[in-house]
């Protein structure tokens, strides 16, 4: 009996590509960090930055789960991957590595084995867009801001109000370390692409965060082969849209702003939130982490040679009183006169997004995590 994690819409075009559905495959892997890793992971903590040895740690636990994944799969006769789903979690001292995705059969064998993060529908976008999905592609830092960092930082958040360039040149190496490192991992699969990237920021532990983005390495005969494998974020139809414009992307852009107000500042912006109005100094901070947030990316663009940047989108996160983070993500995009759409019109059911119909709102048990759900990225 068939039993797929596959909606009826991937389905559908799924079978355009011809691909029939498989059933939902599993792979996991236990790991602990060990005595040795973890009294260096401590030291590491207080100089902040990455952390090589949980970096390593997770990039093993991963790729041994995918790899187990794609065993089953292939055990079985099916011929990809779709919906690749990479977690982690954690079982006491120990850390579970869990990959899910659901397989696709087909009987015309046209290509090897596959593995992609994508919907169904993003794939059947990127197949007519002529991108062939190759490999489900991992970049990953894990990092701690560091006791070295947090004082120096502290210091000028006391100080007065601007960027904190210590923290800021943090978080942009990790953005752009794991981009690189995915990129790589692409270009030793013979990718010339990575598309349907997403990216994530994840709590490994006390202190310690995760930069995970994960994509489809693909290959486009129209691209060439780059030095360096393009890297995109765009959807599936997005992606669909601007082959028939002419234009292919070109590289994942990324900027970082981390900025204080600044205990003058602070003073002030406490004082006035007594009273009705705007409070012009967080006004002021906002924006202007907003504007060089924006000007990182500018920079890059202009540097790359792209036509555009598209699909930009700004993210604002608190990091502690008085300290804002401004995070920016766009597509450069380039005119590029080979490549071209197998088809004139999308389907409708291509650009149609299946909803959730399960949703879990109890509170967590006391002492006990919240339950996740394992979602397409």
């Amino acid at each position: 009996m068939l039993m797929t994690g596959l909606s009826g819409n991937e389905i559908y075009c799924l079978a355009q590509k011809g691909f029939d559905p498989g059933n939902i495959v599993v792979g996991n892997s236990v790991h602990s960090l060990g005595l040795v890793r973890g009294f260096t992971s401590g030291l590491k903590m207080m100089s902040g930055g990455e952390i090589r040895s949980i970096t390593e740690l997770i990039v093993d636990g991963r790729h041994a789960a995918i790899s187990r994944l794609e065993k089953e799969a292939q055990d079985e006769g099916d011929s990809g991957l779709t919906g690749v789903a990479s977690e982690l979690r954690k079982l006491g001292n120990l850390m579970e590595f869990l990959a899910v995705g659901s397989s696709v059969r087909t009987s015309s064998q046209a290509g090897p084995f596959f593995s992609t993060a994508c919907s169904g529908q993003d794939l059947f976008c990127q197949i007519d867009s002529g991108y062939q999905p190759r490999h489900f592609v991992i970049g990953n830092v894990a990092y701690a801001l560091g006791i070295a960092r947090g004082i120096s930082g502290g210091l000028k958040v006391l100080a007065r109000r601007g960027e904190v360039k210590e923290f800021s040149d943090m978080y942009n190496h990790t953005r752009h370390l794991a981009l690189q490192r995915l990129e790589a991992e692409a270009a030793e699969r013979g990718c010339n692409a990575v598309v349907d990237i997403t990216t994530r920021i994840i709590p490994f532990g006390p202190g310690v965060r995760e930069m995970l983005m994960v994509g489809t390495g693909s290959y486009n005969p129209a691209l060439g082969q780059p030095k360096v494998p393009y890297t995109s974020e765009l959807t599936g139809e997005e992606l669909w849209n601007l082959t028939q414009l002419g234009y292919a992307p070109h590289r994942l852009l990324l900027g970082t702003s981390v900025y204080a107000l600044g205990l003058a500042g602070g003073f002030t912006a406490f004082f006035r939130s007594f009273a009705r109005g705007e409070v012009s100094e967080v006004t002021r901070m906002v924006y202007d982490a907003r504007e060089n947030c924006l000007d990182h990316i500018r920079r890059e663009a202009s540097e790359r040679g792209v036509d555009a940047v598209i699909g930009v989108k700004l993210f604002i996160n608190e990091l502690g009183a008085g300290l804002v983070e401004v995070m920016a993500i766009g597509t450069g995009i380039k005119k590029h006169p080979r490549v071209e759409t197998q088809s004139d019109q999308l389907i409708p059911q291509a650009i149609t997004r299946d909803r959730d119909t399960f949703f879990d709102q109890a509170p967590a048990m006391p002492g006990m995590p919240r339950p996740k759900t394992l979602e397409r990225t």
